[in-house]
């Protein structure tokens, strides 16, 4: 095994560590369950569809997907959130595999699925020309690609950048996420591989939390990227500072009242049709 396979093994379990912290589960029924609605409702998704989803989580689009008849498979880097998935009651009795997967690695056949998606998912595989390759690579030609990622000028954006000064250091080619919604980028990731037909900016609309702050307590309780950068800031006697920084976050993004705080996370739904 070289280097390189250590440290990338090294780096995947700190990733399943961090997703497993908290309870992503709960984020999603709290706010985040009409995204994957969104995704399968821009995907051509019907009976039969042979559908992967790629950093299926808790299969916030994966149900949706057999809902419609799909033959779908929902694969993770962290078991635990297939293991939710598999227990929500809207899963009961649907045409759905939970597989444990690396985005970065899949193991599935080439050209094997005639939809591959990701909702707020493959945007955290750290090498994004690397996914964008598996992406392709088991995507049948004519089939289609479809991501739905958060933008980097919008709210989780720059959640990003201002917890980035308390957290440890990237590993080497690593790459922020919401990069992944951007166009250009995107585009440049797939080249002319996959006709890129919809490119289209959005917002989900929260408004979950009573007061502004509350959106922030609710990500450093259950948000396991929040919770690895806030124990980073512990660990240098920082916390103060990152809660902080955090508060001021929550209150410029706030759009709400005194009494029903109201957020809006801009997205970027890219789909294309597999050359």
């Amino acid at each position: 095994m070289t280097t390189m396979d250590v440290d990338d093994r090294e780096l995947k379990a700190k990733h399943r560590t961090m997703w497993g912290n908290g309870d992503y589960p709960k984020m999603v029924e709290t706010f985040l369950l009409p995204i994957g609605q969104r995704l399968v409702a821009a995907a051509p998704i019907g009976p039969g569809t042979r559908v992967l989803d790629v950093a299926a989580g808790t299969g916030n689009a994966s149900i949706p997907a057999a809902q419609r008849g799909a033959r779908v498979t929902a694969s993770d880097l962290t078991p635990d959130l297939l293991a939710a998935g598999s227990r929500r009651p809207e899963a009961a009795g649907l045409d759905i595999e939970w597989v444990e997967a690396d985005a970065e690695r899949l193991p599935f056949d080439d050209e094997s699925f005639d939809v591959v998606m990701s909702a707020i998912g493959v945007m955290f595989a750290p090498h994004h020309q690397a996914a964008a390759d598996k992406l392709v690579r088991v995507c049948a030609p004519g089939g289609t690609i479809a991501l739905l990622c958060w933008t980097p000028e919008g709210l989780v954006g720059d959640l990003f950048r201002t917890m980035k000064p308390f957290a440890a250091p990237p590993p080497p080619g690593a790459q922020p996420p919401p990069l992944w919604g951007n166009e250009e980028h995107v585009a440049g990731l797939f080249g002319h591989r996959v006709d890129l037909h919809t490119l289209q900016r959005a917002s989900l609309e929260i408004t979950a939390f009573r007061h502004a702050r509350d959106y922030g307590e609710h990500f450093k309780a259950y948000y396991g990227p929040t919770i690895a950068v806030r124990a980073n800031a512990v660990a240098q006697s920082r916390e103060a500072e990152f809660d902080e920084a955090l508060d001021q976050f929550c209150d410029s993004w706030d759009r709400g009242t005194a009494d029903q705080a109201s957020f809006a996370s801009e997205y970027l739904v890219a789909v294309g049709t597999r050359r």
